[in-house]
C-alpha cells in the first residue's frame, strides 16, 4: 500500500478542522423545571446552572451536536440546531 503524500494529508486534515459542525443551542426557560439534566448529560459541557438555580448556555461552541440534553429532558425545554456559519446575506438586495 502506498501511503499518500504529505501535501494530501495536511490538505485532508485542514479541511476536517473547517468543517466543524457548529450547533445553536436553545432553552426555553417557560418550559425548564431546572431539573439538571441537560446539565448532568452533556458530554462537552454546554451548560451550567445560573444563580437561580435554572441551566444557562456558558459554552456554545463547544457543543457536539449529540443532542443528549434535547433527547433528555422531560419538559421539552431545549433544542439544539446545526448552525450555518457560511450562510451570508446577499448583496444589493439580490
Amino acid at each position: 500500500m502506498v501511503n499518500p503524500p504529505d501535501r494530501y494529508w495536511e490538505t485532508k486534515q485542514n479541511l476536517e478542522k473547517e468543517r466543524k459542525k457548529l450547533f445553536i443551542q436553545k432553552i426555553f426557560a417557560d418550559w425548564c423545571k431546572a431539573c439538571g439534566i441537560c446539565i448532568a448529560f452533556c458530554p462537552a459541557n454546554v451548560f451550567e446552572k445560573n444563580d437561580l438555580g435554572m441551566p444557562h448556555i456558558k459554552n456554545p461552541d463547544a457543543c457536539n451536536g449529540c443532542r443528549f440534553c434535547e433527547f433528555h429532558c422531560p419538559d421539552f425545554a431545549i433544542s439544539i440546531q446545526e448552525r450555518y456559519p457560511d450562510r451570508r446575506i446577499k448583496k444589493n438586495g439580490a
